[in-house]
């Protein structure tokens, strides 16, 4: 689908994907009566860089393709050379052919003594962590106050004494109370908090509650038949006498857990046991063509080498999904990502929203015009190999190879609902500059242009603009962030770590009425 002609020269002004496309993207920017090379048409206008231009006359309610696929029809008579954006291409209903299966494949997997492996944290239970953090979990915005106190007396001075423990970090939100105590929305943050209490890269979790809240700590415990040990302990601040006693309370748990939590050692296993979280972000018209790409490159090498990959954003693989459902091999797995489609299609409307809510101006900004364009170059972040699991949101991934977790498409929220999932890495790419981290789990960030990174540079790890600047191929890009990946999982700070971000990208989705 992606088929990136070799930039020979600096000449080379836009970027052609598919035979078939009527429109191209200019790699810089365009001035007005300027040949397009190749196409033989004449820029009508200024075309922005990453902006598309029509190669051929586009009727009125014809398709726009980009990709081989439709990302949208013309608003109005469009002729060749004509900037094409938003003015002139929209959305519009179409058939897609889901052709359930017709593209799975037996993957390659690599024998397992060839695996590649990292430096990992082996758990009690065998689970395989890339960080070894002690988490504060909030069950209340209520509670929010008091999780941060304690986590905020834990100073890398009073680290310093336990090198092993990367550090003690609050989860906190804005949920818990106002809403009903069953149903979807209820469900969805028992399953995110579970998943966090249970995370591999956690060696400990203290949970704490208000007391009266409708998010009780009991409800959590009875569903997933938690015990307090050694790892999990839960307190409520009302039962504790209030703020500065459940905080002094709080402290002395967690100064509990840290010589355990300090006593792990890193060890050489197999990528196997990696679960990368995709995400992209502040996406431009170079993040389906450069980095996602990539990343899918890097996605398939981990599935070959027995890991996971995990896509997610529901409302960014709209239009693209058939595309996941022909790599299904079993029906019920690619039924089951239609079925989250259709779910979300009657969400936004019942809110008074549509599908094309997104792209967001930014995305516009950088030349991304409808929904069904940004869908199919995010896809690409899911690699080619087959899709063996669709999942609801945090819920726990059992499978190993390429999956589907449901969720919006706002990262704070989704790349929660991964991680919640059991994601232990996590990899964004971004075109106008997505600056974010993730805790517990390490985030990689990848540019998807050259000017971005040299602007951004202490925010981004890899530089997937070289494609495009330099010539470096998909392929090689893609081995060059498997290794980068494999680094950072064996603990190599990554740059957003070192800039001390994740401690306020937890963000639990909300799902229906607060009251």
């Amino acid at each position: 689908m992606n088929e990136i002609s070799p930039i020979r020269e600096a000449a080379v002004r836009v970027v052609r994907l598919n035979p078939i496309d009527n429109v191209v993207t200019a790699t810089g920017r365009i001035a007005a009566g300027t040949p397009v090379p190749g196409e033989g048409v004449v820029a009508a206008t200024d075309i922005p860089s990453g902006h598309k231009i029509a190669t051929a006359a586009i009727p009125a309610g014809a398709e726009v393709r980009k990709y081989g696929q439709i990302i949208g029809f013309a608003a109005s008579d469009i002729a060749p050379g004509e900037h094409v954006h938003t003015h002139n291409c929209v959305m519009g209903d179409f058939a897609r052919d889901y052709a359930f299966g017709a593209e799975a494949r037996p993957t390659e997997f690599v024998p397992e003594a060839e695996r590649a492996t990292f430096q990992g944290i082996v758990r009690h239970d065998g689970r395989v962590a890339t960080r070894n953090y002690i988490g504060i979990v909030s069950t209340v915005n209520c509670s929010a106050t008091v999780a941060r106190m304690i986590a905020a007396h834990f100073t890398p001075e009073r680290l310093a004494a336990y090198p092993q423990v990367d550090g003690v970090s609050a989860f906190v939100h804005g949920t818990g109370c106002g809403l009903a105590d069953a149903g979807e929305g209820f469900d969805t943050l028992q399953r995110t908090m579970w998943g966090y209490v249970r995370h591999p890269n956690c060696a400990g979790v203290l949970l704490v509650g208000l007391g009266c809240e409708v998010n009780q700590i009991r409800f959590l415990i009875d569903a997933y038949g938690l015990n307090d040990d050694s790892r999990f302990q839960h307190m409520t601040i009302q039962d504790w006498g209030g703020t500065r006693k459940a905080v002094e309370e709080g402290i002395r748990r967690i100064e509990a857990m840290l010589p355990a939590a300090n006593a792990v050692r890193r060890e050489t296993v197999s990528a196997e046991h990696l679960m990368l979280a995709l995400q992209c972000g502040g996406s431009d018209a170079w993040s389906g063509i450069t980095a996602n790409p990539a990343l899918g490159v890097a996605a398939d090498i981990l599935v070959r080498n027995g890991g996971t990959a995990i896509l997610a954003e529901t409302p960014e693989i709209y239009g693209a999904e058939h595309l996941l459902t022909r790599r299904a091999p079993d029906r019920a797995v690619a039924e089951k990502l239609i079925e989250r489609i259709k779910w979300w299609e009657s969400y936004t409307a019942r809110n008074g929203g549509n599908m094309n809510n997104n792209p967001s101006p930014g995305n516009k900004a950088g030349g991304l015009t409808t929904i069904l364009e940004k869908s199919l170059g995010a896809a690409a972040k899911g690699g080619t190999t087959n899709l063996v699991g669709v999942y609801k949101y945090a819920e726990p991934v059992t499978a190993k190879g390429f999956v589907f977790m449901d969720s919006p498409g706002y990262d704070p929220a989704s790349i929660t609902g991964e991680v919640a999932s059991g994601a232990t890495i996590v990899c964004f790419t971004t075109g106008r500059g997505s600056v974010f981290g993730f805790k517990p789990a390490p985030s990689v960030k990848l540019a998807t242009n050259t000017a971005m990174y040299e602007r951004m540079s202490d925010d981004m790890d890899v530089n997937c603009g070289e494609i495009l600047s330099h010539g470096v191929s998909v392929e090689e890009m893609g081995r060059r962030i498997f290794d980068v990946l494999l680094r950072v999982a064996s603990g190599e700070k990554s740059k957003s770590e070192q800039l001390g971000f994740g401690d306020n990208e937890f963000t639990p989705w909300v799902i229906g009425a607060t009251m």
